[in-house]
């Protein structure tokens, strides 16, 4: 009989199901998407029990689609976006809103520990990492000063990795690579710091935190309730799971050291493994790696193909809804890269700084722009622009990483992702990097990696080594064209300078209060 694996994704708006086979082809896939929810200003949260719904609904969804018998599937593993915070109370019962990863409620509570001078002996030493305002730490804390009867009727601090398992099998757990990105724990002895804790002020929030358990561990079975709804047998093993950014790395085949992966979408995310760490004051993020004695340097922020999506459906509906009307055969994506391909980079100097949704310059108040335009600007250089700034913005992080392991640079950089689906902006990463590029034929790089904790934790694998060797596969290596190097060299250069120089313009903006009528 035919062993099978599930991975499960829930992001900040979409839950995924994908079902793979032991070479690591997808059998079906089911992909529902939820409502964000908004009630105030930098508030983004989704309501829970919508969540546990369209997570088994995906779950009946991709079992309909594969027409396979479910107890083929050996294990299940399950990722989602890090952070945020999901609260249940006691008996599975829901007290608030879930908050999604990209809160920001909690800025000011941030900006005050970050000012304090024993974050940098206190936290930063323990964590290896910069407290921000999505994670638990922040919202916590928010919530002790706004919402103060929560703590009352919480049992469980999760992360929605863990809730989603925990509805599962009803047992409580948290996976450490996701507990490792929360500026809660010490990278060192694997566990939650009590001084850290106390720094922050929640040391109270101790007690809810579930026992850690590791991204391959058997963390119990689906029950028979679960099955009913699901369509899942009953005793299925549900592994422990990962923080997306882990499972991502793990679906690039990411189990060496001196290899650079890149994952495009929402988010720019840039990452390598290594068995040493240090203290790296501006560095995004170092988290736990399920391969024993390693760590995950991760490099990220909301700056990459996502502003491509936004500038289309702000700017382009109408092209979107004529290319439906008269073409089957082209999507409003595949316009876009006809577009981009008209135009050759020595021919437009219009910079974009790619921050519609974040930015990774360092810089307060920063948000996304155009400089250079003129009346002659086209529309095939206003995306193209954007392609370059995408590309720049993954440039910057590379660096970053690179001034820790310049060895990184010296292999072909694995890529995945959302724009891996056009071949000239592959080739223009390519290009921008002068490096070569290889294409991991992944379309769901989170359930992909999900899939192979549940691998290796069935048995079906030894290790991630096994599993990547069985499971990950690149398809083609895109070479980059050396007569470009200069030109992009100076463009990036570019890049670079319009972002210093605009720090000036974001402070201006960010302290400028508006007269009200």
């Amino acid at each position: 009989m035919t062993k099978y694996l599930m991975g499960i994704d829930n992001g900040g708006t979409s839950t995924k199901a994908a079902i793979y086979d032991s070479a690591g082809h997808e059998v079906a896939k089911s992909t529902i998407y939820t409502e964000m929810i908004t009630p105030h200003e930098f508030w983004t949260e989704r309501d829970m029990s919508e969540l546990r719904e369209v997570n088994f609904k995906v779950i009946r969804n991709v079992l309909k689609k594969s027409d396979i018998n479910p107890k083929q599937v050996v294990g299940i593993g399950i990722t989602g976006h890090g952070n945020g915070l999901y609260l249940i109370g006691k008996n599975g019962t829901f007290i608030r809103n879930g908050i999604i990863s990209t809160d920001n409620r909690a800025n000011q509570i941030v900006e005050k520990w970050l000012s304090d001078e024993k974050y940098e002996t206190i936290v930063r030493p323990r964590t290896y990492a910069t407290i921000w305002s999505s994670q638990p730490a922040s919202l916590l804390k928010w919530l002790d000063e706004n919402e103060p009867e929560i703590y009352d009727k919480t049992e469980y601090v999760f992360m929605i990795t863990d809730l989603v398992r925990y509805w599962l099998t009803g047992k409580a757990g948290l996976e450490k690579s996701n507990a490792s990105g929360t500026s809660l724990f010490n990278q060192k002895t694997e566990e939650f710091d009590e001084k850290v804790f106390e720094f922050f002020g929640i040391k109270k929030w101790l007690k809810k935190m579930p026992p850690l358990v590791e991204s391959t561990e058997k963390c119990g079975a689906i029950t028979k309730e679960v099955s009913k709804q699901t369509g899942l047998s009953e005793g299925t093993p549900v592994a422990g799971g990962l923080f997306d950014i882990t499972a991502s790395a793990l679906s690039t085949g990411l189990v060496n050291h001196d290899r650079l992966s890149i994952v495009t979408g929402t988010w720019s995310i840039n990452q390598y493994i290594d068995n040493k760490i240090s203290v790296v004051k501006d560095l995004f993020m170092t988290s736990d790696y399920p391969i024993k004695g390693e760590y995950l340097l991760t490099e990220a922020s909301p700056t990459s193909g996502s502003n491509l999506t936004w500038f289309i459906d702000t700017f382009m509906k109408d092209h979107s809804q004529l290319l439906e009307m008269v073409n089957d055969n082209i999507s409003i994506y595949d316009y876009c890269s006809k577009l981009v391909a008209t135009v050759k980079p020595w021919e437009s100097k219009l910079i974009f700084y790619p921050f519609i949704f974040g930015s990774n310059a360092g810089i307060a108040n920063s948000s996304a722009g155009f400089i250079g335009a003129t009346k002659d600007t086209s529309l095939a250089q206003f995306v193209n622009a954007i392609y370059e700034g995408v590309c720049f913005a993954h440039k910057a992080h590379v660096e970053k990483l690179a001034k820790i392991n310049a060895n990184i640079l010296n292999s072909p950089i694995r890529i995945a992702g959302g724009i891996t689906n056009s071949n000239i902006w592959l080739q223009m990463f390519a290009d921008v990097f002068q490096k070569p590029l290889e294409l991991v034929n992944v379309k769901e790089n989170g359930a992909m990696g999900a899939s192979m904790t549940a691998g290796v934790m069935s048995g079906l694998f030894t290790d991630f080594s096994s599993a990547s060797k069985s499971m990950v596969h690149i398809s083609k290596t895109i070479s980059p064209n050396p007569k470009l190097a200069e030109v992009y060299k100076e463009k990036y250069q570019l890049y670079q300078q319009v972002v210093k120089d605009q720090s000036f313009v974001w402070n201006d903006i960010g302290n400028v209060k508006l007269a009200t009528v």
